[in-house]
């Protein structure tokens, strides 16, 4: 919960009064927030601005939160709620910024690499523990996705962010642009170099199926597990071949394998879905992969309302069967593919950046960041369904709104 405190924001004392009520679906602090977001220099010329900038952050954060995505929609949130909202931050002025300067806030007042930099301290800063992590016991997914309303017309290439995100903790812990002349592999190490990997296993597709990233994983004590596709198609022959079960002639037993399964099944959504994972070591010593311990195959089937459907997919991990079993495989595998489903559904979706068209300066990549700050809060609280939860942040929030209210004699 929030407490009363105060802080000193560029020689300006801004007191933080906020309490969330107790009916709130979370409980965050928006002071800590508020600290790590001063460390920020605002890059607007000091002429003609009105507004400090970690109130603005902090009211877009709490917009969002409420359900108010769009900038549109933040501004008129902001503009109906000014009263409240400058008195929540002891602001002099009792309005908030129009439209326009929202854009222009958005578009020019933050250095990203900063920003994103401020976030990732805050965000590992809330999950530090004294206890020195065991090798494999955090995942770490690595994927980008393309802002689609920064695409121009007729072109397929618009704004690309690669994020870091700890699917089990639902935290983007970084972010980083990828430049349209590069691809995510040479903005992964970037990224990866602002975290601490002892203790985590990064999982990625294939596009991440490096030798260069997972020997600089590895040697900053953490570990890899890479989907193989066809960018890498010695390795991947390697690991098909191993599996296919060969034909013993007659009077001759097969030779021996390693071989071990694990199985899920899983249903809901209107599905039903099967994992079967096959883990071998025996590739160890023979395919030239840094740090390589184990390869295995990965097969899913699933069901649905238009039939069944199956796919094989082959990969490899610098984690020793004595530290990853055929389960922990499996479950660790499945990250991959919780990062589009915990993070980038949520935030195209529900958080609408989609359809967000912002283009001016950096307000495509200020608008992804403050998406991920909202992300992480409700998704690390505990909470499943973000759109219920914004539901009930904006009915809890405008009840303490008007407690503020009633308590200053304001109508």
């Amino acid at each position: 919960m929030l407490t009363d405190e105060v802080f000193t924001m560029h020689d300006t004392t801004e007191p933080m009064t906020f309490d969330l009520p107790t009916d709130v679906p979370f409980a965050f602090s928006l002071t800590d927030l508020a600290k790590q977001l001063a460390l920020l220099v605002d890059q607007r010329k000091p002429r003609g601005k009105r507004y400090p900038l970690v109130p603005l952050l902090l009211t877009a954060v709490l917009a969002k939160l409420a359900g108010y995505s769009r900038l549109e929609d933040l501004s008129d949130w902001a503009r109906l709620r000014a009263a409240d909202l400058t008195a929540l931050f002891g602001l002099a002025r009792r309005t908030m910024p129009h439209q326009a300067t929202w854009s222009r806030i958005f578009a020019h007042a933050l250095d990203l690499p900063a920003f994103e930099a401020c976030l990732t301290s805050f965000f590992l800063a809330q999950r530090q523990t004294s206890e020195v992590p065991t090798r494999g016991s955090i995942v770490l997914a690595l994927d980008g996705k393309t802002l689609r309303g920064t695409i121009p017309a007729g072109q397929s290439q618009g704004v690309h962010l690669l994020a870091a995100y700890l699917p089990e903790e639902g935290i983007v812990v970084a972010q980083a642009e990828v430049d349209r002349k590069e691809n995510e592999i040479v903005v992964a190490p970037t990224v990866l170099a602002r975290l601490p990997l002892q203790g985590v296993v990064v999982v990625g597709d294939a596009m991440h199926t490096q030798r260069a990233i997972s020997t600089t994983i590895v040697e900053a004590e953490g570990d890899y597990l890479w989907f193989v596709d066809q960018n890498q198609p010695t390795v991947l022959d390697d690991i098909s071949q191993l599996f296919v079960e060969p034909e013993a002639a007659r009077g001759w037993s097969l030779p021996p394998t390693d071989f071990e399964t694990a199985r899920s099944c899983e249903s809901g959504h209107g599905r039903v879905e099967e994992r079967i994972i096959t883990v071998s070591s025996m590739l160890q010593d023979d395919t030239p992969w840094p740090y390589l311990k184990q390869v295995f195959t990965l097969e899913r089937r699933w069901w649905d309302a238009k039939g069944e459907h199956a796919e094989v997919r082959y990969g490899l991990t610098s984690l020793p069967r004595t530290v990853a079993a055929p389960t922990d495989l499996l479950r660790i595998a499945r990250a991959e593919w919780g990062i589009e489903h915990g993070l980038h559904h949520r935030r195209d979706v529900t958080l609408e950046e989609d359809a967000c068209q912002l283009r001016r300066g950096r307000a495509p990549q200020t608008n992804a960041v403050l998406n991920n700050i909202v992300v992480s809060l409700v998704v690390s609280s505990g909470a499943t369904n973000l759109a219920a939860v914004q539901r009930q942040f904006a009915f809890a929030i405008d009840r303490a709104f008007a407690r503020m209210a009633f308590a200053a004699g304001r109508p």
